[in-house]
């Protein structure tokens, strides 16, 4: 019987979530039954809202539970099947979790389903094409609906979804603005990704660079961190504005919540805002992964994989999503297998 590593949650962070709070374990890998599936992992999503889920708290999810494999999307292949809609080979995505196998019902909706790979690297199944995109690809295509000529800006720019969204935003003939932390992050969300402008939120000078990129206005906001920079855009919207509130980074490790100050604005500007859980699209997930898939083979979709080593180096990993030192889709490498 094989032995399957796994990573599970033993206590609840506060603040920022340390390797304390997790365990290395082993365990068997159990004996498959009529209709299940063995999965074997070659990448794990790292992602900002698994922090949200390791506290006990009232949110759109369950909380993650203590003492048992942190969640997480995983990509892999079938080694092991009985179920007659998946063969040993097969590439599938779904949320394996921290560990390097899982055993899956593929007959639950949602679990478990094939990807085509001849065109879309597997990676990429955790990132432009996978949950990161389709969230972008539903929170600014279909909630926000942009028009041509529209300036649209996004915050967390080099990161998996707001790459993605700035993306979309050009394909839709909009000025796409991004904001994100560092120089190289900002060069490579203007030079590779095709961003109108990019704003540095750690120079300090926040609210007057983004009233110099967006002159005439802002029409569109895809806000993935909340704070300081969703204060600082408000006052730039305007009248009937969309703003799509994805994620809130800068507050999910936060100890005291931030107090927004410009709040009035959406009353003023008539703003509508509206929060955004991809899991909610997930009748349509489809789609938006066709939609997405035919842009990447187009190459009009770009992206870029942060990969770090191993299963034993997750829990160390996640806090890269929140310090800014990720460069991209920051992914773990459980197998052998290529990027």
């Amino acid at each position: 019987m094989a032995t399957n590593k796994q990573i599970h949650l033993v206590s609840r962070p506060k603040g920022e979530a340390s390797v304390d709070n997790f365990r290395l374990v082993e365990a068997p890998v159990p004996a498959l039954r009529e209709g299940q599936v063995l999965v074997r992992h070659h990448f794990l999503s790292l992602d900002p809202y698994m922090r949200g889920r390791m506290n006990d708290s009232k949110s759109y999810a369950a909380p993650q539970a203590l003492d048992d494999v942190m969640i997480g999307g995983t990509v892999g292949e079938v080694v092991e099947s009985r179920h007659e809609g998946f063969k040993p080979g097969d590439q599938v995505i779904g949320m394996g979790g921290w560990q390097q196998y899982s055993v899956v019902d593929p007959s639950h909706a949602g679990m478990l389903r094939k990807v085509d790979t001849s065109h879309v690297p597997l990676s990429a199944y955790l990132g432009a094409v996978g949950m990161p995109g389709v969230t972008a690809w539903y929170g600014l295509v279909k909630i926000c609906e942009p028009k041509a000529g529209e300036t649209v800006v996004v915050s967390a720019a080099a990161g998996a979804v707001g790459s993605v969204v700035g993306q979309l935003a050009k394909i839709a003939g909009c000025r796409a603005v991004g904001v994100a932390g560092g120089p190289a992050k900002c060069e490579h969300v203007v030079r590779d990704l095709g961003f109108d402008a990019c704003i540095d939120y750690k120079a300090g000078q926040l609210e007057r660079e983004l009233a110099t990129a967006c002159a005439k206005g802002i029409d569109v906001y895809f806000d993935n961190v909340g704070g300081p920079t969703l204060d600082a855009v408000l006052p730039l919207t305007h009248v009937h504005a969309r703003i799509v509130v994805c994620g809130m980074i800068s507050q999910y490790s936060a100890t005291e919540p931030y107090a927004l100050k410009n709040l009035r604005w959406v009353l003023v500007n008539r703003i509508r805002m509206q929060g955004m859980i991809v899991f909610d699209w997930k009748a349509r997930y489809g789609e938006a992964v066709a939609a997405l898939g035919a842009y990447f083979a187009e190459g009009k979709l770009k992206y870029r994989v942060d990969v770090v080593e191993g299963l034993e180096h997750t829990p160390a990993a996640l806090n890269k999503l929140f310090d800014g030192s990720n460069q991209g889709k920051l992914i773990v490498k459980v197998s052998d297998e290529p990027a």
